[in-house]
């Protein structure tokens, strides 16, 4: 099973329906003959999106997109047992790779899948994997699979838990362009899946489609309680008429590498007199729809200012200055922010 097909393909060119009594399915009679057909279908491909994958089934980094797939009796992929995480590579550094990587095995230990190596050689294997992509600003995204082996619901008889990691190659800026958002009618995950960053995204996506279908950016997951959640994959935050900056409580919601930054970097605007103050707070669709200003925070965002809620203004309707100053804060950090704590270096070779 590939992990990605070409996204320019909108459709198979190999089967073709007509008449269902002479549909033919096509049986491939070799692995060279398979491998062919998929280095077909790339090299239509202009930019490759995906430069690096590693997986730990093949022992090794993939240069070549034909072969970037993932057993299709992993239990990863036919029961979602598994969990995964992305962090931001931007010149040459990758953001926050230990945070990231510490929320990781968090989540792995609460979906009780062990990893096949040592947390300092994922991190390792993570760093080589963006030095062999060659990619100076893009995303490297890895999962813990409980591993292939069989179709059966538990995974006590696997040979072994698997690593998957890939680099996407990919642009993406600092936003400064203000959103639209809806209250999402898609139930939220339980406060016991959603703290971890598991690959059971089908709420998420949902929730998605319907902010897209109503002409939104994305949704906002409210609680069984009333209480303001988050987005369906970033953190939101409000900023009050009396200059507070307020994000929700993290006990129902996962705790946003990104936005708990923020919280690390947000003091610098009080001891300016910018900010009046900076709390987690629970905060009802009421109080939140009637702040000054709002945005969604995540690790390429990593700021978005959000202008209109359910068609209401957000504040004025525009993008809130306090906004952009964390935004600027973020992105700060992000690029130009401490090596070795904040930033990795790759070590890339010509």
């Amino acid at each position: 099973m590939a992990s990605h097909s070409p996204s320019s393909e909108k459709k198979s060119d190999t089967l073709e329906v007509g008449d269902v009594n002479d549909f033919k399915v096509h049986v491939f009679k070799s692995s060279s003959e398979l491998l062919e057909k998929l280095h077909d279908k790339w090299s239509q491909v202009e930019k490759k999106p995906y430069p690096a994958m590693f997986s730990s089934t093949y022992g090794g980094i993939i240069l070549d997109p034909a072969l970037m797939v993932i057993p299709i009796d992993d239990h990863m992929v036919h029961r979602g047992h598994g969990v995964f995480d992305t962090a931001v590579i931007l010149n040459g550094f990758i953001y926050e790779l230990d945070v990231h990587l510490n929320r990781f095995l968090r989540s792995s230990s609460k979906a009780k899948i062990s990893s096949p190596f040592p947390r300092s050689t994922l991190r390792t294997i993570l760093v080589q994997l963006a030095a062999a992509s060659q990619i100076k600003k893009g995303s490297l995204r890895y999962w813990l699979s409980a591993g292939p082996g069989n179709f059966l619901l538990s995974p006590t008889d696997l040979p072994t838990p698997a690593f998957y990691a890939v680099v996407i190659d990919e642009d993406f800026s600092q936003c400064k362009e203000g959103v639209k958002v809806i209250t999402s009618t898609i139930p939220m995950k339980s406060p016991e899946f959603a703290t971890m960053k598991n690959v059971n995204y089908l709420p998420n996506v949902l929730a998605k489609l319907e902010a897209e279908e109503k002409g939104a950016n994305a949704s906002i997951w409210v609680d069984e309680e009333g209480y303001i959640a988050e987005g369906p994959n970033v953190n939101v935050a409000f900023i009050t008429h009396d200059k507070e900056l307020i994000v929700p409580f993290f006990d129902k919601i996962l705790s946003g590498c990104t936005v708990l930054r923020m919280l690390e970097l947000a003091p610098k605007l009080v001891e300016q007199g910018r900010l009046k103050a900076i709390r987690t707070a629970n905060l009802t669709v009421e109080e939140a729809k009637n702040s000054a200003e709002m945005m969604y925070v995540g690790s390429t965002l990593p700021v978005l200012p959000i202008i209109a809620w359910d068609e209401q203004p957000i504040g004025d309707g525009k993008v809130g200055e306090l906004t952009m100053a964390l935004s600027d804060l973020v992105w700060e950090d992000m690029t130009a922010g401490p090596v070795g704590t904040q930033r990795t270096a790759v070590p890339y070779t010509e």
